[in-house]
């Protein structure tokens, strides 16, 4: 009986500890760890979310400026056209004013086609016969009249004092080197004995005709 005792007391005796498993630490240590960098992934992505919208806005503001500054440019630019454009016809219509008013013909000019249709003649035609008048007149002929012939709208005639025939000339070469042009073949003919003459050309650079 007293060894039967014995053995109860012992299978009573207490169990020690239960010791963790390292494999039950490294999962633990592992789950810790797993949350940490969860955690600061989710910190950065929100950082980095927040730096988007920031640089988005940035970029917003800097694209308005610029529209604005492109419109103002464009504005500028097109009132500028503007301005020029109003300025520059002012300079043409006082650039003809002072045309007709140095070239102005005193001359009698006979425009046939005006005869004929009562078509006016242009300011570059009149224009043009006031200023050869004045080179005439520079060299010592006295022009009487010039003739624009029906049909023509660039010859002009011109007739001067002491002379039968008449010169043709065109708008499309200057004046000055035309009268040049006419003064050298009236001298031409002079020389040669020619007084009467039907007209000389001229209306060519450097050529002088006669009939």
């Amino acid at each position: 009986m007293k060894r039967k005792g014995k053995q109860a007391e012992v299978s009573e005796a207490p169990k020690p500890p239960k010791l963790a498993s390292r494999r039950s630490n490294r999962k633990s240590s592992l789950k810790l760890g797993r949350t940490i960098a969860a955690e600061r992934e989710r910190l950065e992505t929100s950082s980095e979310r927040m730096a988007a919208r920031k640089k988005g806005k940035k970029k917003k503001v800097i694209r308005f400026f610029i529209t604005i500054a492109v419109f103002v440019v464009f504005f500028g630019f097109a009132v500028y056209l503007i301005v020029s454009m109003i300025n520059k016809d002012a300079e043409l219509n006082e650039q003809e004013a002072e045309i007709e008013a140095i070239f102005n013909p005193t001359i009698e000019i006979l425009d046939m086609d005006a005869v004929l249709t009562g078509k006016a003649m242009t300011t570059r035609m009149r224009n043009y016969i006031g200023q050869a008048e004045v080179d005439f007149k520079d060299l010592k002929y006295q022009p009487v009249k010039a003739v624009i012939p029906s049909g023509s709208i660039r010859e002009v005639d011109f007739y001067l004092e002491g002379y039968n025939g008449y010169i043709k000339t065109t708008i499309d070469r200057g004046t000055g080197v035309t009268v040049e042009d006419a003064d050298r073949m009236l001298r031409y003919l002079s020389g040669i004995g020619v007084e009467d003459f039907e007209y000389i050309d001229v209306r060519v650079d450097g050529k002088g005709y006669w009939k």
